[in-house]
């Protein structure tokens, strides 16, 4: 699939304002065009960081295109890279395994442990990979979409920024595989959490159909 430059320029500051404020980020969507197009900071921004989690959208999402035309098999060290240049100039731990347990704020199950993590990403990247080459429908690849990106989540490999990340490896998946990307929007948040919590792979596919069908629509557009 080739992409427009005005609509890959618009699901980048669509992932970037919604993946970021499901996480909390109080940045605009006006306020993420400026930053992600215009190259400007906002004169009311509210922190660095919050500006560093938006901005940083940009060099994962450039690496995501060069990973569209290359199609490397999918492996941990991509999660990896997508991880450290999300969290550039954030975490100290950039692109690395989490070394201490962690835990996500409200979820009842309990996140794997740093000792287990390495040999679950890997089985989890070439499972992944083993299902999608294999889904014949967009149903099947859509429900593979929705439980593997729960099992990452469940994971929680990295000590910050799974959430983003896991969000940018599913866009990069939707394009690979569904040539279009899915977006979760900050609206559907408390949903998207529940589903998550709940392991709800049925209703988690039905969400990124919603998605996939306004992304295809939107395609249209441009």
């Amino acid at each position: 699939m080739i992409y427009k430059q005005d609509y890959l320029d618009d699901i980048l500051v669509r992932i970037a304002y919604h993946s970021s404020g499901i996480e909390g980020n109080t940045i605009s969507l006006p306020e993420t065009v400026s930053i992600i197009i215009e190259n400007s900071l906002p004169g009311n921004h509210k922190s660095i960081r919050e500006f560093y989690e938006i901005e940083n959208h940009k060099q994962a999402f450039s690496f995501l295109l060069e990973q569209l035309n290359t199609q490397p098999p999918l492996t941990i060290g991509l999660v990896q890279e997508f991880h450290a240049l999300l969290t550039d100039r954030l975490q100290h731990d950039r692109g690395c395994f989490k070394t201490a347990q962690n835990a996500i704020i409200g979820a009842e199950f309990k996140t794997a442990t740093p000792s287990e993590t390495p040999y679950l990403m890997s089985q989890w990247a070439d499972n992944t990979s083993y299902r999608l080459e294999r889904g014949r429908t967009t149903q099947e690849l859509l429900e593979v979409l929705a439980d593997t990106h729960i099992q990452l989540e469940r994971i929680h490999p990295f000590s910050d920024g799974n959430g983003r990340t896991g969000r940018l490896v599913l866009m990069y998946l939707a394009m690979r595989y569904l040539d279009a990307p899915v977006i979760i929007s900050k609206d559907d948040r408390a949903k998207y959490m529940e589903l998550l919590a709940n392991q709800n792979i049925d209703e988690l596919a039905e969400l990124l159909k919603q998605s996939l069908d306004y992304e295809q629509d939107r395609l249209k557009q441009f």
